[in-house]
């Protein structure tokens, strides 16, 4: 198989689809669910997605195990090119690595103005012109309108897409969401957020939701799944 036909054929042509051609420069984009349902293996085949497109992708990491950021884009990617027989793997791999930097970050002890320069370093003086911004492990517990509201103008200003994980408290599911299916952290600047996308666990696979698309607050399944054993996003 040749690279275009693996980009071709790949569920995100699906997940695009159904929202509306996929998060565009400037949008922000939401991975809810509790911890352990998949919300990091989503994003990084999002990143995967983009990085298979020959575009560039800073992954920012909130978390504490960051050594194993590298891992999960190594894991999913052979994965996905399982049984699929693709020409130049290995260099593509290379290239994947290339268009790839994972920057660090303590939400306690930095700013969110801090990390903006730290990412407009990398962006303009560092000449990585990023298409997109994945955010791991961030804790929407912990910040408010303004910070959102700073990233949502940074990503226009740019031009670049960000992707977040929002973990949601195991509990009721009542309690977690409201009536919309919007996990209640998000809270007060939901409103600046443009896709939120649901991961909700069934008997055999993690089903994906789409609960806002930009102005339209919606509940709709996605016409695919994750596996549990592999967490790759499959056809339905």
């Amino acid at each position: 198989m040749v690279l275009s036909e693996l980009i071709q054929r790949s569920p995100i042509r699906i997940f695009e689809q159904s929202i509306n051609g996929g998060l565009k420069a400037g949008e922000i984009g939401i991975i809810a669910s509790p911890n352990g349902v998949g919300k990091t293996s989503v994003l990084v085949q999002l990143a995967l997605d983009k990085l298979l497109h020959n575009k560039k992708v800073i992954h920012v990491s909130f978390t504490k195990h960051t050594h194993y950021v590298p891992l999960w884009y190594e894991d999913i990617f052979n994965e996905l090119i399982n049984k699929k027989n693709l020409e130049n793997a290995a260099e593509i791999k290379n290239d994947l690595v290339k268009n790839r930097v994972q920057m660090n970050f303590n939400q306690d002890g930095v700013t969110i103005d801090q990390i903006l320069r730290s990412l407009r370093a990398m962006i303009i003086e560092g000449g990585f012109k990023a298409d997109s911004i994945i955010i791991d492990g961030f804790d929407f517990t912990n910040t408010d309108n303004e910070r959102i509201s700073k990233v949502k103008d940074f990503a226009t200003e740019l031009g670049v897409s960000v992707w977040y994980s929002c973990s949601v408290a195991d509990g009721d599911s009542g309690t977690q969401y409201d009536k919309e299916n919007i996990p209640v952290v998000l809270g007060s600047f939901a409103d600046k957020i443009d896709i939120v996308i649901v991961l909700q666990p069934k008997s055999d696979h993690v089903e994906l939701s789409i609960s806002k698309d930009r102005n339209s607050i919606i509940s709709k399944s996605i016409a695919m799944k994750l596996d549990p054993k592999t967490l790759l996003i499959l056809g339905v």
